[in-house]
């Protein structure tokens, strides 16, 4: 591996590591360059910005997310949608905390990418990668109609994880999301494709 991959790589690890363990105001290029052992002006030769950086950080840390409750998964293939659902959003709740910072710099790059045609575009190469993952994950079909399912279960899942951002008792986990999903199904119009 070449020096300049090896310290890009040595970026993120290190802004990962800043994510899990400092609120958003307090990532600054001197913590990241501290915690990743890199020289603070290879934080914008690789990246342009901190900001920049961060983003691409957030968007491994949620990519690997993803991966570990796939991994975690493994053990229901052949199981019906319904209950791989059931279980990533056990285990989505399950390591939830230890997510925490990357949620909240999640939802800060997200407000970024209005004004920042840099992050949305990273955001939503993320999306248009992470859809069609989670579909594979969930079962759901590699159709369009399952990565836009995907896209739903994004959507409900990073929602309920805001809202527990905001007040822990906010969460919708076990029993309560079964139910909440069972009715749902019985008072939404079933719709011909």
């Amino acid at each position: 591996m070449s020096p300049q991959r090896s310290n890009r790589a040595q970026l993120i690890e290190g802004t990962l590591r800043c994510l899990e363990r400092l609120p958003p105001e307090r990532i600054t290029a001197r913590a990241i360059a501290a915690e990743s052992g890199a020289n603070l002006a290879s934080i914008t030769y690789h990246f342009g910005s901190k900001d920049n950086l961060i983003t691409e950080a957030v968007i491994e840390g949620l990519d690997r997310w993803l991966a570990d409750i796939s991994r975690r998964l493994t053990g229901l293939a052949g199981s019906s949608p319904a209950a791989r659902f059931r279980r990533a959003a056990e285990i989505m709740e399950s390591s939830r905390d230890e997510h925490t910072g990357l949620a909240h710099n999640f939802l800060s790059a997200l407000a970024k990418a209005h004004h920042d045609p840099r992050v949305r575009t990273l955001l939503a190469a993320g999306y248009h990668r992470t859809r069609p993952t989670l579909a594979s994950v969930l079962d759901l079909g590699s159709d369009q109609p399952g990565t836009d399912a995907a896209g739903l279960v994004l959507a409900l899942f990073h929602g309920l994880l805001f809202q527990s951002l905001l007040d822990p008792s906010l969460t919708i986990s076990g029993p309560r999301m079964h139910h909440a999903q069972t009715r749902l199904l019985r008072v939404l119009p079933d719709t011909d494709e």
